[in-house]
């Protein structure tokens, strides 16, 4: 029973009674087995919502398809964005880098180690610098140069390599340009960020040495999706670490990566796992 097909639902609608009950019911009455699940109801916004994952109870199997489209009556009932998924499937990914490359590293080694539940497809950057290692790990590599007139072909490029790829999850490890707002709309609620968080408070070069020059006690690294409001995108995963007047700027700068690369990571798989549901400006992540 265990090595059964898993199903993931995830849904948000107004939160009104009978709901739950609506969900389990269907799914019970579907023959189908619940092995993991988590809600919430946001009394702010009066939305709820759920992740559910599922498996058949059956010597039959549930069908992905014919369980949509009974699904589809009831979420027209309750006014639900939802989506059901089969739970093993791993998101097709494109990872975008600059020159930077201690975020990539992690994420292609955890990719190949089978930690990430990713599947990435290829690797775009504005600068050749990443391409061995890329092309080690036998991925493609695309060298986009970008100037600023050459900004809205270059991506029209990129977004050409993620629609070939099919790609579902677009990471920016590192990637230092700012997305045009037509490249942002396009990748609306499927691009991850990572930046330090010293922002808004240092920006521009070396923030850990503007840092250090103020005498900072935390360090940390805030992973987001992007929005046309630069840095401010929702929120989907934080850390922080102390640090203190014995830290000189290139112990905080290696402080400061060892941090991205973990919440980089953490972030970029609750995505694929379709743990994080938006909610206005906010996330839940319901693990």
């Amino acid at each position: 029973m265990e090595s059964r097909p898993r199903i993931v639902l995830t849904l948000a609608c107004p939160d009104v009674a009978g709901l739950v009950s609506a969900v389990t019911t269907f799914l019970f009455q579907s023959g189908a087995f619940v092995v993991e699940s988590a809600d919430y109801g946001d009394p702010d916004t009066g939305l709820f919502f759920m992740r559910t994952v599922f498996r058949g109870d059956d010597d039959t199997g549930l069908s992905l398809e014919v369980l949509r489209g009974a699904f589809a009556a009831l979420a027209r009932r309750f006014n639900m964005d939802w989506s059901m998924e089969p739970a093993e499937r791993k998101m097709p990914t494109v990872i975008a880098v600059s020159k930077f490359g201690h975020c990539l590293h992690d994420l292609l080694h955890r990719w190949q180690s089978g930690l990430l539940p990713i599947d990435i497809k290829a690797v775009v950057s504005n600068h050749d610098d990443m391409r061995r290692i890329v092309e080690w790990y036998g991925l493609p590599y695309h060298h986009l140069p970008v100037t600023a007139a050459t900004k809205a072909d270059q991506e029209a490029r990129f977004i050409q390599v993620v629609d070939d790829s099919a790609a579902e999850l677009v990471v920016l490890a590192r990637y230092m340009q700012i997305l045009s707002e037509d490249l942002v709309s396009k990748l609306s609620g499927r691009c991850i960020n990572i930046h330090h968080s010293f922002l808004p408070s240092f920006k521009g070069a070396k923030p850990y040495h503007q840092a250090h020059a103020r005498g900072v006690k935390i360090i940390g690294a805030t992973a987001h999706y992007v929005t046309e409001d630069l840095d401010e995108g929702p929120i989907i995963e934080q850390s922080v670490e102390r640090v203190d007047h014995r830290a000189r700027p290139e112990d905080l700068v290696v402080m400061g990566q060892d941090i991205e690369t973990v919440v980089l990571a953490r972030a970029v798989a609750w995505h694929a796992q379709r743990r994080v549901l938006m909610n206005g400006r906010r996330t839940i992540i319901l693990r």
